[in-house]
């Protein structure tokens, strides 16, 4: 079976590393590669990341940066991009490798879950689904993941500190659709809980907006 590359950048993520540290490394016991890409967290990410096995190189902390030189280093021809406080299913790899078989078929998602079982985060998920099945994007906790060749055939993630996600999905989904699998990764609902589930929405909605209008992404960072 083919092996995937597993991408995870991180700044100050050693909670969520830690929560995640059974998962990588059964992952890691299977044969696939794991890459922490640190942005220079002041706390024990990296240390964190050494002790479970995972490869760990620093960067620049810009998350499209930091996921496109994971890419760079990585060595297997699946590419799987995953954040820090995201938990993959159990059979992850297989359900990639089956999705990505056939020949014109190059990248996709799994659908999102949230930590909090509240029914209000149920309906936000799901509103997030579907409309990453009508618009062909995907957004980062939806676990990316793309064949090795059509990820740098595209030109990969730029260098921005947010909204990498959607810029790179405009430039695959020229290519070809993402395959959406309906079994589903599991993200944390930590910023949702902490900033309020309307509030968030909003907020990301007027940054998508911007991002669309041309706004540097340097600016919309600033009020993310």
């Amino acid at each position: 079976m083919l092996k995937l590359s597993i991408i995870i950048p991180v700044l100050n993520e050693e909670t969520c590393l830690i929560n995640n540290q059974e998962k990588l490394k059964s992952l890691l016991a299977d044969g696939h590669e794991i890459l922490v890409i640190d942005g220079g967290s002041q706390d024990k990410s990296v240390k964190i990341a050494n002790a479970i096995g995972c490869k760990t190189l620093i960067t620049k902390a810009s998350r499209g940066y930091q996921l496109h030189f994971g890419a760079k280093h990585s060595k297997n021809e699946l590419l799987l991009f995953l954040h820090a406080d995201t938990l993959l299913p159990s059979n992850a790899a297989e359900l990639i490798l089956q999705a990505l078989t056939p020949t014109n078929n190059h990248w996709g998602r799994f659908n999102i879950k949230f930590s909090n079982p509240n029914l209000v985060f149920s309906v936000v998920a799901w509103f997030m689904n579907k409309r990453s099945y009508l618009t062909a994007i995907v957004t980062g906790d939806q676990a990316m993941f793309i064949k090795r060749d059509s990820y740098f055939i595209c030109g990969g993630f730029p260098d921005f500190p947010i909204m990498e996600d959607i810029e790179i999905s405009k430039r695959l989904k020229m290519m070809a659709l993402p395959i959406c699998l309906s079994d589903e990764v599991i993200s944390s609902s930590r910023k949702w809980e902490t900033q309020g589930v309307l509030k968030t929405i909003i907020k990301m909605w007027c940054l998508r907006l911007m991002f669309f209008l041309g706004v540097s992404t340097e600016k919309l960072a600033k009020s993310y």
